[in-house]
């Protein structure tokens, strides 16, 4: 094993911080112990270990919808569904957790 000798100094938002940090304790990884295994990862990946980007949309969000607004989402699902361009609801939650952070 490597000896820890480098140095890392960084500002963040300390709400980011204390966020990220209380999951790591729950986990019962020290910040430096993430931080270097996210420099490994970047290391392997030659590049960042996950993707960078905006979403390109955004969950529909039918409380603002109207009642034909609505139907017309209903059917956009339906019309999925038949073509069979859906994924199976655990998939679909992990998706949804990992693009908006929850």
């Amino acid at each position: 094993m490597a000896t820890k000798s480098a140095n890392l100094y960084v500002r963040i938002e300390p709400e980011v911080k204390e966020k990220a940090e209380s999951i790591l304790s729950a986990l019962g990884i020290p910040a430096s112990s993430a931080i270097n295994m996210f420099y490994k990862q970047i290391i392997l990946q030659r590049g960042l270990p996950f993707e960078v980007k905006i979403p390109s949309a955004r969950p529909v969000d039918i409380s603002t919808l109207s009642g034909v607004e609505f139907n017309e989402e209903l059917e956009k699902g339906y019309a999925d569904m038949h073509d069979r361009r859906t994924k199976n609801a655990k998939k679909a939650f992990a998706d949804i957790r990992k693009d908006y952070g929850l």
